[in-house]
């Protein structure tokens, strides 16, 4: 069994800062990339920002140059640091890795977190 775990949101007045962080655990054989989703009331979820386990990353246009993504292999835990929110910023926001369980060492599967709500507003 493995589990995602996101904590760090909250409400934040827009141009504040957020750290968002994820835990990954369980029977884990190794994690490829990981990344963090969001998704907006009426909209579909989309790609905030990745990161290969080599530490390749990639953002969405909306987000680059005021969020960071990275991640600590060894705790197997990924971070997205947010700063100069914006109300547009405002979904639930969701942990996700590409990884290999001990049971299955050769199949990449995707897992989930539960999600977190980022609500930027004054």
């Amino acid at each position: 069994q493995v589990q995602l775990v996101e904590s760090g949101g909250g409400l934040v007045q827009p141009g504040g800062s957020l750290r968002l962080s994820c835990a990954a655990s369980g029977s884990i054989f190794s994690i490829n990339a990981m990344g963090w989703y969001r998704q907006a009331v009426g909209k579909e979820r989309e790609l905030v920002a990745a990161i290969t386990s080599g530490g390749s990353t990639n953002y969405a246009d909306s987000v680059k140059g005021r969020f960071t993504i990275s991640r600590d292999n060894a705790k197997n835990m990924v971070y997205l640091q947010m700063n100069s929110l914006k109300p547009e910023d405002t979904a639930v926001y969701y942990c996700n890795a590409d990884l290999r369980t001990r049971r299955a060492q050769r199949i990449d599967q995707a897992y989930w977190g539960q999600g977190t709500q980022v609500t930027v507003s004054s």
